[in-house]
């Protein structure tokens, strides 16, 4: 079978269809309007094809929440800019309530920002908008990006929404490296995956249906790999705690209830110790200020 994503810029549409799809429910965690022209097509004919694709709208539907939630903490600490890597089809500096002199920088390849900027011409931000055509593996490139929002801002909020898990172990490394250099970096938000959870993708089929886009990084210790690197945990949310908060209980299959419901008590213990820490999203800040 023929993967619909060929590339990671693809799974861009994919979470954009699922954004929108949460917007059209009466019950939504988020509204953004944009998402459905940002998705296009393309996006419903990729979520469609994906094996996974209830259990993506769920995780989808949390972590923009999550983030929603992360960046206005962050908002009300006095930062003043933030630095979307990888920021895919993202329209929060339109949809979300900002202070007009925040200055919000999108970094992505030229063709995603080409084809944004595209779509939302005659939309208008909330904030000050800036965005960046870059190769984020292009290490030169970046930094240069890096030093220079470090040189004017006075406190930054760098966001990698669906991005770190894409990436090799010694790329994160680099990247981690990186933000933690810049004087300036106050919180730093991404993407966690136990290793059970990135087990279940490999069993689940997940990983040959994105063969084009694989998950990559899956340090033995996700904790102690950022701890080494000068990042400490400020706060994680788990998608099943954030789940029972928000009242959206995961669309897991008949047959995973089942297990879940009648398997010996030890085992349904494990499982669901397991489940509720598979994956979320932290918001790190740099161990030794702030």
């Amino acid at each position: 079978m023929t993967s619909p994503i060929n590339d990671v810029s693809d799974t861009a549409f994919w979470i954009a269809h699922h954004r929108a799809l949460e917007t059209a429910r009466k019950d939504a965690l988020f509204r953004d309007p944009w998402a459905a022209t940002l998705a296009g097509e393309r996006g419903r004919r990729i979520s469609e094809l994906m094996p996974t694709s209830a259990v993506v709208a769920w995780s989808v539907a949390l972590r923009t929440r999550i983030i929603d939630e992360y960046i206005a903490g962050a908002l009300a600490t006095g930062i003043d800019t933030v630095l979307s890597l990888g920021a895919g089809l993202d329209a929060r500096p339109y949809r979300l309530s900002l202070p007009a002199a925040l200055l919000w920088i999108e970094a992505d390849y030229p063709h995603v920002i080409d084809y944004k900027e595209g779509v939302l011409h005659e939309a208008a931000p909330g904030c000050r908008l800036e965005r960046v055509k870059i190769d984020l593996a292009d290490v030169s490139a970046r930094q240069q990006l890096l030093e220079r929002v470090d040189g004017t801002a006075r406190g930054v909020l760098i966001l990698t929404e669906g991005v770190v898990p894409y990436l090799a172990n010694d790329a994160v490394a680099s990247l981690a490296d990186a933000l933690r250099d810049m004087s300036r970096a106050r919180f730093w938000i991404l993407d966690y995956f136990s290793p059970a959870a990135l087990e279940y993708r490999r069993r689940g089929g997940a990983d040959q249906a994105m063969r084009n886009a694989p998950f990559r990084f899956a340090p033995a210790d996700w904790f102690a790999f950022f701890r080494e690197r000068g990042w400490q945990v400020k706060e994680l949310r788990y998608f099943p705690a954030e789940a029972d908060r928000l009242r959206r209980p995961i669309p897991l299959p008949r047959a995973a209830r089942f297990m879940m419901r009648f398997a010996p008590p030890w085992i349904a213990r494990a499982r669901r110790e397991a489940y509720r820490t598979f994956g979320g999203y932290a918001m790190l800040q740099p161990s030794t200020r702030g």
